[in-house]
Order: C-alpha cells, then structure tokens, then sequence
C-alpha cells in the first residue's frame, strides 16, 4: 500500500498560510493598484498584470508590392493559409511541424517563430489560438494531477521523478493539488538535485517547476494556469546573477516580444526567494566560490535596474544594488560549500518557513 508523504507538521506552513491569505485578500480588492504614467513607445507597465502593449505604439508595414517585404508578405500569407486549414480541422502543429512543411522556403525555424509571433499579434489571439503549439522543455513535479486534452490522466506525484509540462495547456481539465506553494526553479540541473534529495516529498504538498533556463511558452503558461486556479504562493529560485533575475522577470513581468499576450502569461504576484546577493553576505559564502561580474552582466544588470517595474520592487533593487557594488555573481551551486544538500535540507526550508521571500 502506497501512502502519500506527510510532509512538515502544520505550523511550518504558517507563514506561507499567511502569505496566501494576503494575497487572496489582494484579488477580493482587484489587486495592486497600476504603476502610475509609466510608458514607453512599444509597451507600458502595470504591477497588476505585467509589460503591456500600448495603444499608441509603433507599427511595422508589410506591402505586397514593396520588393523589401513582398517574401515576408508571401510567407505570412502562407502561414495564414496553415492556420485557417488547422482551425477548420480542429487540429493542431507544432512551430516545428510548420517549418518542415517546407523547410526551402522558410530558411530557419526562426523565420518561422517571429511570422508566428507577428500574426498572433496582428491578430491580438493568444498563439493557441491559432492552433499553433509549441515543443515544451520544461518540467514540473510535486502534488499535481491533471487529464490531457485525449483523456490521458497525469500524475506529477513521486519522490525522484519528473512530467514533462504539457503541449496543450489550455486543453488539461481536473486539474488537482493541494500544494501548499509552487516553486520555480532556474535550472534543470538544480531540479534535478532537489528531486534527488526529495524536496517535494520533504516539503509535501508542493509543486516544482522549471523551464530550464529561459523558460519556453508552455511553461509559463502552465504557471499561469495554476496561479488562476489555485492562487497559491509563488517562488522563484534562480542564480544570484542578471541572467536569472532576466528570467524571474519574465514569469512574473513578460517579455518585450510576447507584450502583447503578458496578461496571459505573467504572474506579477510571484516572489523573489533566493539565491539573494544578501544572502551570499549573510552566509559568508566564500570569494572563491563567487564569479566576476563580466562587462555584458554589468551591461545587463544596468538595463534591469532602468526598468519601470524595479520601481515598484525596492527590495528587489536593493539586492540588485548589492550585486552592482560588489560586483560578484553566484550560482546556487555555490551553497554547496556548507554541504552538499544544503540548499534542499536547511536553505529553502528556512526560507519557506520563516517568509524569507521578497
């Protein structure tokens, strides 16, 4: 007979409880009041939902009699034409499966993830939509069950194992957790070391996500998915360097090219939970173990912090002041040198049980 990990005792989760509770309290408000006046040419900021388009912004002509757009013409129009015979025959393709209709003609799966991108946008539709599917690569695992659009019932349960994040998030039906939060992690390699020391399962009931690395649209839209169904807190755990900042910023604030879609997409509500530059100081992790800041994070690391949401984020710039002045970066890795399975035995349960989240 099989039992179900029991987890922490109860008082563990109180802060976490609280948490939650302040967040549900937010939405029966309508949530964190806009960022006031803040715009730009392509796309405005609004703490509520994310990087918006605005009504204003700047446009792209593509004529068909014009000989520096006519191929793009021609390929949109073709691309079109693949999307009205999926939606008339309720089926669907990947990004890749559209490429090698003919490969000749579109050059790069590249061409083809921007001619994508521009007609969801033309169109103001949300890519699935369009019956378009991306190739997911990310993975979640934790307390988390769900059926697939062709019936398949998926079990995300288990110690050291891990489920590929859906093709078609729209299409899953009886979703059911009763985790008590859902954490993001950066890396496929730290996942992987989390499910080896059976975090979830230490931490039960959670759910682990990550997107390896820069996450990919699936991803986010299942974290949205969840956010809308559940509410539950959500954490990010990403290295102590810009890259991973870029990528928290993307779950919870969108991108510039997926703007248009960022309410779809974006879980402003999510929270900041390590690897923070504070916390390199506050354990005294040692200079050895810490990496120079190259001339292209400095660069990165100067663009973030001229953002308009860090505006509403004090604490996050702070951290990232901290980054700035030391001019050192971490890899969550780095915690290894207090023991090998610090991150997952003392590390996030400290973190998780005492608030210690921005």
């Amino acid at each position: 007979m099989a039992f179900a990990p029991a987890g922490p005792a109860a008082s563990f989760f109180e802060a976490l409880d609280r948490h939650r509770a302040a967040l549900r309290a937010a939405l029966r408000r309508g949530g964190e009041a806009p960022a006031r006046g803040v715009t730009s040419r392509a796309s405005r900021f609004e703490d509520s939902v994310g990087l918006q388009m605005v009504s204003h912004c700047t446009t792209r002509k593509i004529k068909s009699d014009s000989p520096k757009s006519v191929q793009n013409f021609a390929l949109i129009l073709k691309v079109l034409s693949m999307i009205y015979r999926l939606v008339q025959s309720n089926t669907y393709a990947t990004k890749r499966d559209i490429y090698y209709t003919n490969s000749q003609l579109f050059g790069t799966q590249t061409v083809v993830d921007n001619l994508i991108n521009d007609i969801s946008c033309m169109l103001k539709v949300p890519r699935r939509s369009l019956h378009i599917l991306s190739t997911s690569k990310g993975l979640v695992a934790g307390n988390l069950s769900f059926t697939e659009e062709d019936g398949t019932r998926v079990s995300c349960t288990g110690c050291s194992t891990a489920v590929a994040v859906p093709s078609n998030i729209q299409g899953l039906r009886n979703v059911i957790t009763d985790a008590k939060f859902l954490l993001i992690v950066e890396k496929d390699a730290t996942f992987q070391r989390l499910l080896d020391d059976q975090f979830c399962s230490k931490m039960s009931p959670c759910i682990m996500v990550t997107g390896k690395g820069v996450p990919d649209l699936n991803t986010r839209l299942l974290v949205k998915k969840l956010w809308d169904l559940f509410h539950l807190p959500l954490f990010t755990l990403v290295d102590a360097d810009p890259h991973g900042i870029e990528i928290m910023c993307i779950y919870k604030y969108g991108s510039l090219s997926m703007a248009f879609e960022a309410h779809n997409l974006t879980v402003p509500a999510m929270r900041w939970l390590g690897l923070l530059p504070s916390d390199i100081q506050r354990l005294n992790v040692p200079q050895n173990t810490l990496i120079p800041l190259t001339k292209r994070d400095q660069m990165k690391l100067d663009s973030i912090l001229k953002r308009p949401y860090v505006t509403c984020q004090p604490f996050w710039r702070k951290e990232m002041e901290i980054m700035a002045a030391s001019k050192m970066k971490a890899e969550i890795q780095a915690l290894t040198f207090l023991s090998p399975d610090y991150l997952s035995r003392v590390y996030l349960p400290n973190k998780l049980k005492f608030g210690g989240w921005i």
